[in-house]
């Protein structure tokens, strides 16, 4: 249930609201977690603008963006790694309508660690999450008629 904050100078993107659903769209598909409400609705993006002046290089270039993906501790293993960062410039250069922003991307994966994913005000150890993910499929599947 990664956590997902792009940061930009403010004016990059002209669609907020789809940049952050294409975001967490992206990630929960990476992740392959099983597409259930528990999933749904706590994989989320925030995009923050930032007036021009309030970011800068070393040279003073302010046409940077910074993703910064919060997972669960271990969630990614080295392949998923590299599909979120490819995945995550493509959206945010795709929704700048820039394509040389890829290059002005900066992908920062980071890992919360074990109880350190709170949710619902508690604070979860993976086997806590994955034992309610499996008790809302187990729920779900008791409420699907048999096909």
């Amino acid at each position: 249930m990664p956590m997902i904050d792009a940061y930009a100078a403010a004016g990059t993107f002209a669609d907020k609201h789809q940049l952050a659903v294409d975001l967490a769209t992206a990630i929960m598909t990476i992740e392959q977690v099983p597409d259930i409400p528990m999933f749904r609705k706590n994989t989320a993006a925030f995009v923050h603008e930032l007036p021009a002046d309030c970011l800068s290089n070393v040279d003073g270039d302010s046409n940077y963006v910074r993703v910064q993906v919060l997972t669960n501790s271990g969630a990614l293993d080295r392949g998923k790694q590299l599909a979120v960062v490819r995945q995550l410039t493509d959206i945010i250069a795709k929704a700048a309508g820039d394509p040389a922003l890829a290059g002005r991307t900066w992908v920062l994966l980071t890992e919360a660690p074990q109880g350190g994913w709170g949710l619902s005000g508690h604070a979860n150890t993976n086997d806590e999450l994955v034992s309610a993910a499996r008790a809302q499929i187990a729920e779900l599947t008791k409420h699907t008629p048999p096909s």
